[in-house]
């Protein structure tokens, strides 16, 4: 009876928190919260925490429901406009659509972008409304479940998340071990949070806290997928299709729901990771790809060449997550996320105390949330399904004007990383390495993955044994969670294992010992040589720290030296019998045995390995000459100079469109970042010349 009345409450406060939210006021600030998620979204580099840093301010004046549902409808929104420039520019527009860009980008490049748009958008709405649901019903079941998790239950996690390095690693199991190794040692970089020790700052302020994600995420992705955009000088779609219509858009969403299992396995890990406090966006939607190419058939063959799954996987996951960081946040006042944590600042703006009153005395203000996040993702869907079908044209655009533009945007993403001229550095040297990973056939998620969760498992590792030291192994849940990783590894290993046995029985490919001279002459062996210099590097200057310092390098370092030696030994003496191997072939052409890649594929066409590297040694004096003329002229000034030179010298356009695109373009850029986001501009060489500069509002950008 007590049961009946507990759920006659909830639909009670469920309907009266609809009607709250339903006054014409409070569904203009809802919408104007999803219209600013949906432009950040689009943006590389802002993401939802700038939008809602932004908003924070405003809601002094507003009263609780509509301040809660305009930050809110910013909040669910954002991870589905991302879409956007990650299917058409293999762009991350968050570092939740990073995953994404595996097989969205592939789909353009057929020309599908519209049924990409059509699935992704489609896979975000239901798994935000799955989101939604969870945490209608969750909120009183599952705060006893949370309360249960503490440092060595989230450290088990993490290292589940890294398990996924084998199977997003494809055929190349070992360089993706190598990648992921070295994105964990990057992730060291700066000020040990236990001992206070400095690691690797090489004396510069900027790394003292940390490599920033925003910079690495988009040099590791951005920069190389605009890298080969000027080297081809194709545009994105390399396929005529008659697929941008509305047809195409439909086909995605008919593509969802034929994989309803799919959408609803991965909306359950979002919210389930999502509701974990420190498992963010960048984590979540890379446990679910991982887990769809694990258990989808047929995907370690498809996925990373345009599969349809691959997208529904990663969308349907990161809208999933903003309704389960609401659930700690709510339900025990400990922030989900970063962006959940602005919201708590909210709560505290208009008195909110988030705990048990939360599911008692204020539930209508909770079922209100519930209602926001419902209709952000619903109102966000819908817009980006409407004006989708034009800005998959933007991927016809010749390269010539798109790349400018877009690497533009690019360049002022990276500059939030730490509002740093170092951020632009940081971004091309990881673009460089990116483009090296993707011209090599090196998978890059690893890279990305052991940069996010490496932070993580040092910091849960070292609390868990100062606090139980190795009593916390026989946890209930840690214990189940390692014992799923350890099978999780196991099977791909065992399903290869009976899958070459079954290969030798019918006499197809296989591998046979026979030393490969060539291979010393290769790209793939100096970088494999310079990765082994990097562990060995890490080894040596980390043995003068703090055992809680040195530790994690060191380990890192071992295992990295070790990987470089498998890679070495199994490239120079081991070959896939019927392969062929050429010492100067293009990288990216696919061989009998390296048939499964996690990646993007590389598509230079006829090019010689000499146009490559020389178009791309050029693209690389581009992005120089763009940082040094900022240097000069200040950041946002530095645009239009590169957009009007890029586009008329490079591009070849004639001065017609070349003022059309740069001058509207930068009108934005200074609308957008100067005069809405109020950003603090770097000194350039210019405003030191001429101080009086510095002293106009209109002008403060040098």
């Amino acid at each position: 009876m007590e049961s009946s009345l507990d759920a006659g409450l909830m639909f009670g406060m469920a309907g009266e928190a609809l009607v709250i939210l339903s006054d014409p006021l409070r569904i203009v600030f809802l919408v104007s919260g999803v219209l600013m998620g949906l432009v950040i979204g689009v943006i590389p580099g802002l993401g939802g925490l700038v939008g809602l840093s932004l908003l924070l301010p405003f809601t002094y004046a507003m009263d609780p429901y509509s301040a809660i549902a305009m930050m809110l409808g910013l909040a669910a929104v954002t991870t589905t406009s991302d879409t956007i420039p990650a299917v058409l520019f293999g762009v991350p527009g968050t570092t939740g659509s990073a995953a994404t860009i595996l097989d969205g980008y592939p789909l353009a490049r057929k020309g599908q972008a519209s049924r990409a748009f059509g699935a992704a958008f489609t896979a975000s709405v239901i798994g935000g409304l799955f989101g939604a649901f969870l945490l209608a019903v969750s909120l009183p079941i599952l705060r006893p479940f949370m309360l249960s998790f503490s440092q060595p239950e989230m450290f088990a996690i993490c290292i589940f998340g890294l398990s996924l390095i084998a199977v997003l690693s494809g055929s190349s199991v070992t360089k993706g071990l190598l990648a992921a190794a070295l994105g964990i040692l990057v992730s060291t970089i700066g000020d040990d949070q236990q001992t206070g020790t400095i690691r690797w700052s090489f004396e510069l302020d900027y790394l003292w806290d940390g490599l920033p994600l925003v910079p690495f995420a988009l040099g590791v992705f951005a920069i190389p997928e605009l890298a080969d955009l000027m080297i081809t000088r194709k545009t994105v779609v390399t396929q005529k299709t008659k697929e941008f219509d509305r047809r195409g858009q439909i086909q995605g969403a008919k593509d969802v729901f034929k994989h309803w299992f799919l959408v609803l396995r991965c909306g359950l890990i979002g919210s389930a990771l999502g509701s974990i406090p420190g498992i963010g966006a960048s984590v979540v939607d890379w446990v679910a790809y991982g887990h769809a190419a694990r258990t989808e058939k047929g995907a370690q063959e498809t996925f990373g060449k345009g599969d349809i799954r691959g997208v529904i996987a990663s969308e349907s996951s990161n809208n999933a997550k903003e309704g389960g960081a609401l659930v700690p946040t709510i339900a025990f006042g400990v922030p989900g996320s970063a962006s959940m944590a602005l919201l708590l600042g909210a709560f505290l703006i208009h008195g909110i105390v988030p705990g048990p009153k939360m599911l008692s005395e204020n539930l209508d203000l909770t079922y209100t949330m519930v209602w926001s996040v419902a209709f952000a993702n619903i109102i966000g869907a819908g817009l980006c399904f409407v004006f989708a079908n034009k800005l998959a044209k933007i991927a016809m655009i010749r390269p010539g004007i798109l790349v400018p533009v877009v690497l533009a945007v690019v360049f002022l993403g990276a500059f939030q990383g730490h509002k740093d001229w170092a951020d632009l550095y940081a971004l091309m040297i990881f673009g460089v390495i990116g483009w090296l990973m993707k011209r090599l056939r090196w998978p890059r998620p690893p890279l990305v993955l052991g940069f996010v969760l490496g932070a993580l498992v040092e910091r849960y590792l070292f609390i868990s044994y100062s606090r139980w030291e190795f009593e916390w192994l026989g946890r209930p849940l840690v214990m189940i969670v390692l014992g799923i990783t350890v099978i999780s590894l196991l099977w791909p290993i065992a399903s290869r294992y009976f899958a070459r046995l079954r290969g030798r029985q019918t006499g197809s490919t296989r591998r046979t010992i026979a030393f490969q001279p060539h291979y010393l002459k290769s790209p793939d062996f100096v970088f494999t040589l310079a990765f082994g210099a990097m562990f060995l590097g890490a080894f040596v200057t980390s043995e003068e720290w703090d055992i809680e310092a040195r530790l994690i390098p060191m380990i890192i370092g071992i295992f990295g030296m070790a990987f470089t030696g498998v890679q070495l030994l199994s490239s120079l003496l081991l070959n896939p019998r019927g392969a062929v191997l050429r010492a100067r072939s293009v990288p990216g052409q696919q061989t009998a045995d390296d048939s499964t890649h996690f990646d993007i594929q590389a598509d230079y066409g006829d090019l010689t390995s000499g146009v490559i590297y020389g178009r791309a040694g050029r693209y690389l004096l581009w992005c120089l000459s763009y940082i040094f003329t900022a240097q000069v002229i200040g950041l946002l000034p530095a645009i239009l100079v590169f957009v009007l030179v890029y586009i008329r010298f490079e591009g070849r356009e004639k001065w017609k469109t070349v003022f059309k695109v740069a001058v509207p373009m930068w009108i934005f850029c200074y609308l957008l970042f100067h005069t809405l986001l109020k950003v603090l501009w770097p000194q350039a060489m210019l405003g030191t010349w001429f101080p009086a500069l510095r002293h106009i509002r209109e002008t403060n950008l040098f």
